[in-house]
């Protein structure tokens, strides 16, 4: 599964550290990025969901092509849906599918992201446009209140596969310890069982220790803050970086 992902980030070996741009105008996007850049992320998330002209295409279009001219940090675009934890936003269903093919369509972008509760014909459809354009899809699913049970993680999961995603996602919410540790376990089966990679994420203070050890059960990517939170519990960069390589230095076994 990582030959797929060496065309993104090159040969190294995961965790990828994302940072996400949550501006609400192009000033703001381009301010943010100005920051996250000198810190070297893995990978750039941009939550247009965040951005105030989301309804104008051509707009988005190019502020996707100022963000790629300033960096060549692999990028993701992301609308996320506001029942997933996303801002409110005027666009409606056709409406993002439509803005997603374009910019999968008329941009560089290198990923976009689509949650597996939308209805299957739409995510077929953003399945096919994304590999036509040589993109990579993730397909995720987000509950911002509670973990669900461990059979119904693993179903996503399984989900996200069966509809061709190139990363399944996964992000919750624990109430206890318990619940934190449950998505690590059912994270280590999701990448025994499954031919794609994961990334997974207990959210909120409780679950930000998912964020740093995540890797050791399989989970490919994590989330930092680079100059804006886009999710509760998303630790600085620096740290979580630190916090990474710390771990890995002292369970090299685990890599």
């Amino acid at each position: 599964m990582w030959n797929d992902m060496k065309d993104l980030f090159a040969e190294k070996m995961p965790p990828y550290i994302c940072a996400p741009l949550t501006g609400r105008t192009e000033a703001e996007v381009l301010n943010q990025l100005e920051k996250i850049v000198p810190q070297a992320p893995d990978l750039i998330e941009w939550r247009a969901d965040f951005f105030n002209h989301l309804s104008d295409a051509e707009l988005v279009g190019q502020l996707v092509q100022k963000i790629k001219s300033t960096t060549d940090i692999p990028l993701l675009f992301t609308i996320r849906a506001e029942h997933e934890g996303g801002e409110k936003i005027r666009l409606g269903k056709e409406e993002i599918v439509a803005l997603l093919a374009d910019v999968c369509a008329k941009t560089d972008i290198d990923l976009i992201d689509y949650e597996t509760s939308n209805d299957a014909a739409s995510i077929r459809s953003l399945r096919e446009i994304a590999k036509e354009n040589g993109k990579k899809l993730i397909l995720s699913f987000h509950d911002f209140k509670n973990t669900p049970e461990s059979e119904e993680l693993l179903e996503r999961a399984k989900q996200a596969e069966a509809f061709g995603a190139d990363i399944a996602k996964l992000a919750v919410m624990p109430h206890s310890k318990e619940d934190v540790l449950r998505l690590l376990e059912v994270t280590k089966t999701m990448d025994d069982s499954l031919e794609i990679p994961v990334a997974t994420m207990s959210m909120g203070e409780l679950g930000a220790i998912s964020r740093v050890i995540g890797w050791a059960y399989g989970s490919v990517i994590t989330f930092g803050v680079g100059a804006a939170l886009s999710a509760p519990g998303q630790v600085p960069m620096q740290k979580l970086k630190k916090a990474i390589q710390a771990t890995q230095e002292l369970v090299p076994g685990w890599k």
